[in-house]
């Protein structure tokens, strides 16, 4: 008996290796936008509520940004690899591996999100005492962390599923899927964190609880669509030869990826840290800003990835003219976003920053300004090496995005940290991420142009 076939969006339009480049990008990358931005404002609405308990509570809740992105990142690198590997076999014709990978891609972010779960557990105390959490932050940093961790598989299995679904062009339904999930988050929120309609006031808790509950609905919904309406699961998966085929596949991305991702967290931890010793007014000031930051960038996330899928449809089918139009809209629009949120930061940043500043300490509200007006500048340049990490990964190449990863995070960003904090205080440390940005962003480009045009020589 014949599989179903799978069902590609909107007829053919889930074939990315023909019509107009930039409209298909623009349709890949607008439902993006909507579904990223929804995944951001799971933290962006926590870190809202939160700074109304005040600064400690809030400086608590940024030594959660690095675990939780750390965490985030791990699991993006199986997502990731999902995307890539389903989008070339795709862009094959060979429906059977696309949905035996997808199948194995699920269970393998069940399995991770299990095993990640357990050591985030166990880890708790130890990982942030080494980040610098005192006695005050540690219990509220408790409170959020137990009951993330403790439903760490309810984000894993959805963001791999929903890679899956973009992978066959359909970036509509994860957007779907992943704003409800928000729309859950923002309502219960505020009744749980400060005890509403009945329920107890449990702060953090009730942060980390409203968004595990988003997370399950959204884990739910994404595997009905992937198995009743987009027929991408098959039933057989679990035969032992197959699996360990979709595993090396899949690990082959997902692997460096996954260790790329963990890099820039671990980094920011140790940034942290070294802001812990200035006081809890510039440790919640440098979480606000990242948090802003991440929101104005929200359009190149998505763009970024939004050209996984582009550019693996159409390397798997060998159309190279259709992958340089790609990069090429898609670094020229990110280099023009960029300038735009730095004029944008440089103009209204303490402006914007003083709403999570119910107290206008004026610490908080100095540490925002120097941070925007060393970094704003820097953000076109730095966000090319993200572009440049998408192109990799989609073509199969993730060891040149980990290599890019570690010379700019660990051989330049971690030391100047260090230089900088020694001389120059708060300053440095963020000159070190300024020059970071800009030196690495130029010769990054430079070199992975040529490398790229190389690799695509021994393709042909």
């Amino acid at each position: 008996m014949n599989a179903p076939r799978i069902n590609l969006p909107h007829a053919n339009k889930g074939d990315l290796t023909k019509g107009s480049v930039a409209k298909q990008l623009t349709r890949l990358t607008l439902p993006m936008i909507w579904g990223i931005f929804a995944i951001i404002s799971f933290q962006l609405v926590d870190t809202y509520y939160i700074s109304l308990l005040g600064t400690q509570p809030l400086a608590a809740m940024t030594f959660t940004f690095p675990v939780t992105y750390l965490i985030f990142s791990l699991t993006m690198g199986l997502g990731i690899a999902m995307s890539s590997v389903v989008s070339r076999q795709i862009g094959e014709g060979n429906q059977d591996k696309v949905r035996r990978l997808t199948t194995h891609g699920l269970m393998l972010a069940f399995l991770t999100g299990s095993v990640l779960a357990v050591l985030g557990l166990c880890l708790i105390n130890p990982l942030f005492r080494a980040m610098g959490a005192d006695d005050i932050m540690m219990p509220m940093i408790r409170d959020y962390m137990i009951i993330w961790f403790g439903g760490n598989i309810l984000l894993t299995v959805p963001l791999v599923g929903n890679a899956a679904l973009r992978a066959s062009g359909d970036s509509f339904l994860p957007a779907i899927i992943m704003t409800v999930a928000a729309v859950i988050n923002i309502i219960l929120d505020p009744i749980l964190i400060f005890g509403m309609f009945g329920f107890p006031r449990m702060e953090l808790q009730g942060a980390a609880i409203a968004t595990v509950f988003a997370n399950g609905c959204a884990m739910l919904t994404s595997f009905y669509i992937l198995y009743a309406r987009k027929k991408m699961i098959c039933r057989d998966g679990l035969h032992l030869r197959h699996f360990m085929d979709s595993m090396k596949r899949l690990g082959y991305i997902a692997l460096p990826v996954g260790l790329t991702g963990t890099i820039q967290p671990i980094v920011n931890a140790v940034i942290i840290g070294l802001l812990a010793s200035y006081g809890a007014e510039t440790i919640a000031a440098y979480g606000v800003v990242s948090r802003m930051e991440a929101l104005a960038f929200t359009i190149i996330m998505a763009l970024s990835s939004a050209m996984i899928p582009m550019i693996g449809q159409n390397w798997g089918a060998e159309r190279f003219s259709r992958v340089h139009e790609t990069i090429n809209k898609a670094f020229i629009f990110a280099f023009g976003w960029s300038l735009f949120i730095a004029a944008i930061f440089l103009i209204f940043g303490i402006k914007l920053t003083g709403l999570f500043s119910h107290e206008n300490n004026p610490e908080f509200l100095y540490t925002t300004g120097l941070y925007f007006g060393i970094v704003a500048l820097t953000y076109a340049p730095g966000n090319l090496v993200t572009g440049w990490g998408s192109v990799f990964n989609a073509i199969g190449m993730p060891r040149r995005s980990f290599t890019m990863i570690i010379v700019r995070m660990l051989c330049l960003q971690l030391p100047l940290a260090f230089i900088g904090n020694h001389y120059f205080g708060v300053a440095g440390i963020f000159a070190a991420i300024a020059i970071t940005n800009l030196s690495t962003g130029i010769v990054f480009h430079i070199l992975n142009t040529r490398i790229l045009r190389q690799h695509e020589g021994k393709t042909q």
